[in-house]
């Protein structure tokens, strides 16, 4: 019989305030949590391993102060966690509200920074406060920055500079006491060279660079996140406690992880959802995390190795195809504009193909609950 590991080893931490319901975010929400580990946490930050040891090093060291503070990672390694793990930690007042650049349009992403009056443009029947009037006295956080436009970057740089904003339409300079943390997984020295970010403002925001590992590099870190994540489902579902067999973990520890900890955290949530036991076992992972392939699988790859017998089509080309959406979900949060992306295929497409395929039930209806309420626009921006 194999071994198998329980996730019980957890007590509660404080939670962070809501974030403003215009805001989108890019980062794993479920790290950051009301249960944590007893061990293998930071300001509700779970891991153990060294090198996140000496990110936290560097929070501790600068969360008090007011210094600029740029994240740097791969996409889903925990980048907003970071953020407000710097603002939980700083003693401000104010609120943390964070801003994904680049799932806002760049002529509503002006409005929503900065705020705009009344007539300032089709459409603006009445005058609104942006975002860094909102995080006055606090933090904001500006995802992916990299992806901000050259008008805009001149705009965030006389924040920088002067600490004033000037909502759109309007000659008003109003004074902001904020302090900003922005991130990227793009390499933006590189960026700078290209002319497509402002090296001024590089200068201006890496004044504290913080490079957060991908979760392949954590070591140790990978099971110690999939048995939290099993635990928070399982109590989610109202069930009693689900365990990783000793060679499914191992699997997953294996495992590269390119989505990082987003990637691991929707799988373990789909692992949940669909056990029908408590314990998880190999067979239940996916196949690409087993690190083999199912039949349907392998001969929709080995297109050149028919079986003696033939084979279903349909069915193949119908399990490889459910595979790979799937996978690409899982990596982008299904963020389906960005699983369409990976998958090369047009947006409706791919949201048709989930409709048929039924794999909307594989997302708990009460997961909305982890992630960040999205913008009214995000019809556009995904």
């Amino acid at each position: 019989m194999q071994g198998s590991f329980s996730c019980t080893a957890v007590s509660p931490v404080s939670s962070y305030g809501q974030a403003p319901s215009l805001t989108t975010f890019d980062e794993p929400s479920a790290l950051q949590s009301r249960r944590m580990p007893r061990q293998g946490s930071f300001s509700g930050i779970i891991s153990q391993c060294p090198r996140m040891k000496s990110v936290f090093s560097v929070l501790e060291k600068v969360a008090r102060t007011d210094t600029t503070v740029l994240v740097l990672g791969e996409s889903g390694t925990g980048k907003e966690l970071i953020a407000r793990a710097l603002h939980s930690l700083s003693g401000r007042k104010g609120k943390i509200v964070p801003v994904n650049c680049g799932a806002i349009p760049e002529e509503i992403l002006e409005s929503e920074l900065f705020g705009h009056e009344k007539g300032a443009f089709t459409g603006a029947t009445a005058s609104k406060v942006g975002r860094f009037q909102l995080a006055d006295g606090g933090t904001i956080f500006l995802d992916e920055i990299g992806e901000m436009s050259p008008k805009l970057q001149v705009k965030l740089l006389r924040v920088l500079q002067d600490h004033i904003i000037e909502p759109v339409g309007s000659t008003r300079s109003i004074p902001v006491n904020v302090r900003i943390v922005a991130a990227t997984n793009k390499d933006l020295r590189k960026e700078v060279e290209a002319g497509r970010f402002r090296e001024d403002l590089f200068y201006r925001l890496q004044v504290v660079p913080i490079e957060l590992p991908a979760l392949r590099e954590r070591d140790g870190d990978t099971a110690l996140l999939a048995h939290y994540f099993l635990e928070r489902e399982a109590e989610k579902l109202g069930r009693g406690p689900l365990r990783f067999t000793t060679d499914a973990l191992t699997r997953l520890a294996g495992f590269e992880w390119p989505g990082n900890i987003r990637e691991l955290e929707n799988l373990v949530r789909r692992l949940a959802v669909l056990s029908d036991g408590g314990l998880i076992d190999t067979p239940d992972l996916p196949e690409y995390v087993r690190g083999d392939e199912s039949i349907a699988t392998a001969q929709a790859t080995e297109i050149f190795e028919l079986p003696a017998g033939g084979l279903n089509f349909n069915e193949v080309v119908d399990s490889f195809e459910t595979n790979l959406i799937l996978k690409a979900l899982d990596r982008t949060d299904w963020n389906k504009k960005a699983a369409a992306q990976l998958l090369n295929l047009n947006r409706t497409t791919l949201v048709e193909k989930i409709k048929k395929k039924g794999l909307e039930k594989l997302r708990k209806e009460d997961s909305l609950r982890d992630e960040p309420v999205r913008p009214d626009f995000s019809a556009i921006a995904e």
